[in-house]
């Protein structure tokens, strides 16, 4: 064991505050990488796992999905990146020890940060119906019980598979191949809870529901607006694409209610600017924009560059453009002119002369890019609010140019490419009809259960099995009392995974779990050396190849996967699972001829860098929607309501974090150290509600229907972030949410738009250990 995993649970932790930097990365951020990979994993495996991240003959980093540059540096990845290998590459190990040491009933009080901390599991485990300890089953045995306990099911659509972002192509062809085979739809992801609204956005408008731009694109871009992002913690790699942005002439504007350090100034640690100077300064333009405040900004935007086109008729629009390629534009037009700057103003909090700045340096753009994050996606209100973006966008021709397009930044390194395997619960027909095909098969139609409705039908009783390939679906999802309880009542639960979470210990009556190779893990069959695929944020497909010795009982997730399978389906199913699960280039052949795009598929991922999937705004100006134009969509202005003596509560990451797992208890862009239970407060809202900096308060969240929801014992941190706004960590927070607080039309949970007022402080005693 490198190093040792922490000892007493720090959970009722007391955070230190300190001044917040205008700046991110630069050397501190290397010496903090190297730090945590030498405690993790020792200098020689650590040297050996971070030269072979992001590397044409190493592996993906499994962390963020944002593309490699062209030119491979040796040392090709970020703090948090790095921060990633280690965690999954660690020597720490989790072995059936460990589980005859602690009872589940003591690990559910640990935090996710002590459980993450104690390693790599090493062998399947069991935990029967009312035991109390995990003990250690053998492979055969464990899908001995996955067959029992599906051949019990009443129904197919009475199983749920759940699937992580980290989850690379063929072990996702392979489950949903294995879902559909078995008559059921329901493949919740973890995308239902982040880019819902992206896909839902960019279908209806553009036909497409990825990114429409290349990393070219963003460097050759004469402006990129970055809104509801923070690129320094969550995508560092992006601030070096935005570095060449501003290297080339192009311009920023930020769009944030929290100042981030990443757009502030960036010291990129290779270049001499960033190791002795400066860096480089990235926003030219800073909007603190109201939570939930982006769909007016931009349909004031948008007015605005209709006034503009009024003033001097066919300079400003891209007429032809709209002509040709749009429909919708006269309805939006009639709208858009209605907008009302006070509610406008209202809405983002931004002074007029501020929006007017920015539709200026937009006038002065040949081409644009907007790009964003959950910021945007995770409000009720989310998918109009992206739906208007594709409005601004379509106005002035800038998409499927060079420099110019829609570009969602994607979290974990192959959400995208589960979404392109079939991880869907609503696939279009051609997916199926294809599918169909290939494997003689007649695949379900109905929809299936996304992940909200996974966890309704779970607590109505009307799932029986959870199947969750990698992730912690009881942390990321909202409602914590509730998904927790309705997990409890299926029969199994079982969790394909590489570290032990909170997932691990809510469970079913019964509970496996499968310990996996990871990204970095060496995967050798009696077929030879295997490797995986991942498609990123810019639909790039490339390979991944683990060099690491892994622990002797691990299998991949492909092999557990064909496994699971066999003894779902029986031995009379005609798939050739045993052949899938030990050689990837006979399922990639069969992938091939299913999924467009990935033709040849075996031979265009072995050449360095992988291949680009086809994208038709980008490619050829066409638009593959039910109109077979880009559509312009009407909008209706949102205005948030903040009554007295309450605040919007926003949840985010902090910079020790990858979505529910936690590296360490500090977050040093925002001056946060060795605590994550804090609530950043504008300090005139301090003062306004009657607060004490550094006192320690209850968060209360109030519904329409009087329901509220608690979470105890929060510092509270004097932060400049919008007025009206303040923000906590996930999953701490994510208690304050309930299950039917959603997105219209994507249904994803509303974690940025949280109206919660404050209340004495519970104690730690009260705290909802996640």
């Amino acid at each position: 064991m490198t190093g040792r995993a922490p000892g007493p649970d720090p959970v009722q932790d007391s955070p230190r505050i300190s001044p917040p930097p205008h700046h991110a990365v630069g050397v501190h951020a290397v010496t903090n990488a190297m730090r945590m990979a030498q405690r993790q994993m020792g200098v020689v495996r650590g040297a050996r796992a971070l030269l072979r991240v992001n590397q044409h003959d190493g592996f993906d980093c499994p962390g963020c999905a944002w593309p490699e540059e062209g030119k491979i540096h040796k040392a090709e990845f970020c703090e948090n990146g790095a921060k990633a290998v280690a965690e999954e590459a660690t020597r720490r190990r989790v072995t059936p020890a460990f589980f005859a040491r602690h009872a589940v009933a003591d690990l559910l009080g640990r935090s996710g940060y002590w459980l993450g901390q104690q390693g790599r599991l090493t062998h399947p485990m069991l935990l029967e119906e009312g035991a109390t300890h995990y003990a250690p089953v053998g492979w055969e045995r464990a899908f001995e019980i996955i067959g029992e306990e599906f051949a019990a099911l009443g129904s197919p659509d009475e199983a749920v598979f759940y699937t992580s972002g980290r989850t690379p192509n063929e072990p996702a062809f392979a489950l949903q191949l294995f879902a559909r085979r078995l008559g059921t739809n329901n493949l919740p992801d973890c995308a239902n809870m982040c880019h819902e609204s992206t896909g839902s956005a960019l279908v209806e408008t553009l036909g497409v529901g990825k990114g429409s731009v290349s990393l070219d694109d963003i460097h050759h871009a004469d402006l990129v607006i970055v809104a509801g992002q923070n690129p320094g913690t969550n995508h560092p790699r992006m601030m070096a694409a935005l570095e060449q942005t501003k290297d080339n002439g192009g311009r920023i504007i930020s769009v944030n209610p929290l100042p981030e350090a990443g757009l502030e100034r960036f010291k990129n640690p290779q270049r001499p600017r960033g190791v002795v100077g400066s860096g480089t300064k990235l926003a030219d333009l800073f909007l603190q924009i109201r939570a939930g405040g982006d769909l007016a900004l931009f349909r004031a935007l948008n007015l605005l560059l209709l006034e503009a086109e009024d003033a001097a008729p066919g300079t400003v629009l891209d007429r032809s453009f709209i002509e040709e390629h749009t429909l919708g534009f006269e309805e939006w037009e009639k709208d858009a002119r209605t907008t009302d700057w006070d509610e406008v103003l209202t809405a983002t909090g931004l002074p007029r002369e501020q929006i007017e700045q920015a539709a200026r340096m937009v006038l002065e753009s040949g081409s644009v890019i907007v790009c964003w994050a959950l910021g945007l996606t995770q409000h009720k209100h989310s998918v109009p609010t992206l739906r208007e973006v594709v409005d601004f966008l379509l106005l002035r021709g800038n998409v499927g140019r060079p420099g110019a397009g829609v570009c969602p930044v994607r979290g974990h390194s192959n959400v995208q490419g589960d979404r392109t395997m079939g991880i869907f619960e609503r696939m279009p027909e051609a997916f199926h009809a294809a599918l169909d095909a290939e494997f003689r098969l007649t695949s379900p139609r109905r929809h299936g259960y996304d992940s909200v409705n996974a966890i309704k039908a779970m607590r109505d009783g009307k799932v029986g099995i959870f199947v969750g390939m990698g992730g912690n679906f009881v942390a990321a999802a909202p409602d914590t009392p509730v998904t927790e309880d309705a997990v409890r009542r299926c029969a199994l639960t079982v969790q394909i995974s590489t570290k032990l979470n909170r997932s691990h210990l809510v469970t079913g009556k019964r509970a496996l779990i499968l310990p996996t190779l990871g990204r970095s893990d060496e995967d050798r069959t009696e077929a030879g050396p295997q490797f995986v695929t991942v498609e990123d944020s810019m639909g790039l497909v490339h390979a991944s190849r683990g060099r690491l010795k892994g622990e002797p009982e691990l299998r991949s997730e492909t092999s557990i996967v064909c496994a699971m399978a066999r003894a779902a389906l029986g031995p009379d199913d005609d798939v050739p699972w045993e052949e899938f699960g030990v050689d990837l280039d006979r399922l990639r052949e069969r992938i091939a001829r299913v999924v467009p795009g990935f033709e040849d598929f075996n031979a265009r991922v072995r050449a360095p860098g992988g291949f680009a999937l086809p994208h038709a705004p980008r490619d050829t100006r066409t638009f593959p929607t039910h109109t077979g134009k880009a559509n312009f969509t009407v909008n209706d202005m949102v205005v948030p309501h903040i009554p007295e003596g309450r605040l919007l509560l926003q949840t985010l990451r902090s910079h020790d974090q990858y979505n529910t797992t936690i590296y360490g208890l500090d977050d040093r862009y925002r001056g946060v150290h060795d605590g994550r239970r804090v609530v950043l407060v504008n300090p005139a809202d301090i003062e306004g509600l009657g607060l004490a900096e550094g006192a320690y308060t209850d968060l209360v969240s109030e519904w329409p229907d009087g329901r509220v929801r608690r979470a105890a014992h929060f510092k509270v941190v004097a932060y400049p972030t919008a007025r009206g706004c303040a923000a906590a960590y996930m999953p701490e927070a994510t208690v304050l949410v309930p299950l039917d607080h959603t997105s219209d039309i994507s249904n994803t949970p509303a974690y940025k738009s949280v109206l919660i007022r404050f209340e004495p402080d519970s104690g730690p005693e009260a705290v909802v250990v996640i």
